[in-house]
This record gives C-alpha cells, structure tokens and sequence, in this order.
C-alpha cells in the first residue's frame, strides 16, 4: 500500500509544499524563506530553503541559477554543521551535472551525496542519491551496471511504500526493458508506474509514465492516435506544473511518434520545436536527440543525402564525446538507414 506521494526535497518552512506545487510557486516561497534565513542568520534554514530554489531553477531550465543556488545550499549547511542538509544539496548539483551532460561529475557529487546522506542519519537522500547514480548510468547505456541497483532499489521502495520513489524505479526499468526491445515488460512496468503514481497524487510521475506508454504503444502497436493521446495528457500537466524539461521530452517523444507514423513534416516541426526548448535550458542530451530525429526527418523530405550524412557524423562525435553509449547507437543505426557512412561525410566536407 502507498501513501500520498511528498517532495522531501521540500524541508523546513517549506514541508507544506506539495509534490504537485507549481514551481514557480516553490520558487517564490523558497527564495522567501531564503532570505528571511539569511538576515536572521540561520544557515541550517538556508540550507534547506535554497535547496527547494535549486531544484525549482533546474526543473525550469535554468541552469545558470540552479548552479549558484545548490552550492549556496551547501556551504551554507557546512556553516550550520549540518551534514545531512550537505548530502541533499551535493545531490541536487549532481542531478544539474547529470541534466547537463557532465556525467563524470554527476556520478562524482551524486557519490558524495550518497556517503554524507549515510554519515547524517537520511536514509532519503541517501536513496535518492543511490537513485541518481543508477539513473546516470542507465542514461548513458550502461544497463548491465546499474539493472540491479535499479531493482535494489525498487525493491526498497516498495518495502517502505515510497510511492514516488516506486515510480521513478519503475519507469528506469521500464526505459531499459524498452531500449533493449522487451516491449512488453516495458509497457507493463509504466502502466504500474502510472497507477501507482495516479493513486499517490504524483502528478510529475505519472506524466513520465504516460510518456513511457506513448512510445511504447507507437513501437509496438502502431497506434499512433493513442500515443499522441497520452503525450497530450501528459503535457496538461507539465503546462500546470512548468516542467520544462519534461515537457520538451513530451514534445521530442511527440516527433518520435509522428516519424513513426511517416508524417514526417509534422514530425519536423515538433522535432524543432524541441529542439529549440533544450537549447534554452542546456540540456545536451536532449538537444542531440532532437537533433537525430530532425536528421532523420528532413532525409525523408527529401533533403541533400551529404548534409545527412555530415549531420549523422557530427552527431556521433557530439554523442561519443558525451558518452551516451545507447544514444550513439541510435545513430549508427540511422546512418544504415540512410545509407550513410564515414565516407560520405568526408566526401560533403570536401
């Protein structure tokens, strides 16, 4: 049985906030309480209100703020002594480093995030950190590696009803199960994510989940105006909610769906338009993706087969360079498709 999903990022004056609150609400109350902290000179309040300012900032896309604010948050939990609230901001830097690309430092602070959490006494962070770490991974392809950290810590989940954290390992397992074509298990998985998350009130869970059924029932059914169903409800609440970054995710895994469909113009335009969404907030990962699927769909309109084959290349290096593993082989794969190589981009340079 699973409780009412909670944020325990959310610390301090601020556990009123709900999973479900706006960020900009959250923004807005949290750099209240920042302030009121730091003119009463209360670092330990600091600490954790500028924690819920960090993650509002990196959930909207902004990185730059994000950035200050999580390393705000840390020194001023070192000033209070307060080792716990160290491990909750070392892990929200390493989920911006991991946002942004930089996986070498995600796995470095998400690490440390995880050691801290066990020194001060928070089995939570401490988990959520492990969660991170297992996320990096399974992100950059290496499913082998963190497969039985994900179930380790799905298992603990379900122990304790933490029905967020259920459905965040749900859905990882899910991605992996799909990526490697077990389709069924994967649609099996977000559909217990998404009950589970619909039950708990997780509003941000559930979204991902429907994104998750979306692709799954455009691969493997074919059922195109299902997916775009499901994105569409998706989107509802990352609109309410402002997610940005889950949001350009819908809007990428909308073109997915379309390309599938072989509507190739719209799937352009959504493939752009997501584009356009990660560029603004500096996710790279995200970008190059969207990146793929524009490739992929101005070949099939018919454009010059050198640019594809140059664009393919650069977007191989951008991946190797990155290190997502699964990503580059999404690549490789549409440079067969389009009867593309290494020679045929030498030749465009030319």
């Amino acid at each position: 049985m699973y409780g009412k999903a909670c944020a325990p990022e959310y610390q301090g004056p601020l556990t009123t906030l709900s999973v479900n609150s706006s960020l900009t609400d959250v923004l807005a109350a949290g750099t209240e309480q920042l302030r009121a902290a730091e003119r009463e000179g209360r670092p330990g309040e600091a600490a954790r209100s500028g924690l819920a300012v960090a993650e509002a900032h990196r959930r909207l896309g902004r990185v730059e703020e994000a950035d200050r604010a999580w390393k705000a948050s840390y020194r001023a939990a070192r000033a209070a002594g307060d080792v716990a609230a160290m491990a909750w901001a070392l892990w929200s830097g390493g989920t911006l480093a991991r946002q942004r690309g930089a996986f070498p430092l995600a796995r470095r602070l998400l690490g440390l995030a995880a050691e801290f959490g066990e020194r001060g006494g928070d089995v939570v962070v401490r988990g959520y950190s492990l969660a991170g770490l297992a996320e990096t991974g399974r992100i950059q392809g290496d499913y082998e590696a963190v497969g039985r950290l994900h179930e380790q810590l799905l298992a603990e989940a379900r122990r304790r009803g933490e029905a967020r954290h259920t459905v965040w390992a749900l859905e990882g397992i899910a991605q992996m199960h799909r990526n490697t074509g077990a389709l069924d298990t994967a649609y099996a998985l977000f559909e217990e994510a998404a009950e589970i998350a619909a039950r708990a009130e997780d509003r941000r869970g559930h979204a991902w989940a429907l994104r998750g059924l979306a692709d799954v029932v455009s691969v493997r059914d074919g059922d195109t105006g299902r997916a775009l169903g499901l994105l569409s409800e998706a989107e509802t609440t990352c609109r309410a909610m402002k997610l940005s970054g889950a949001l350009a995710y819908n809007h990428k895994m909308r073109g997915n769906v379309l390309y599938r469909a072989g509507r190739h113009a719209e799937a352009r335009t959504w493939y752009e338009r997501a584009l356009e969404e990660f560029r603004a907030m500096g996710e790279p990962r995200g970008e190059a993706l969207s990146r793929l699927g524009l490739a992929k769909s101005l070949a099939r309109l018919g454009r010059d087969r050198r640019e594809t084959a140059a664009e393919l290349a650069d977007l191989a290096r951008t991946l190797e360079r990155i290190g997502l593993r699964h990503a580059r082989d999404m690549v490789a794969r549409a440079q067969e498709e389009f009867g593309v190589d290494a020679g045929t981009a030498a030749e465009a340079a030319r």
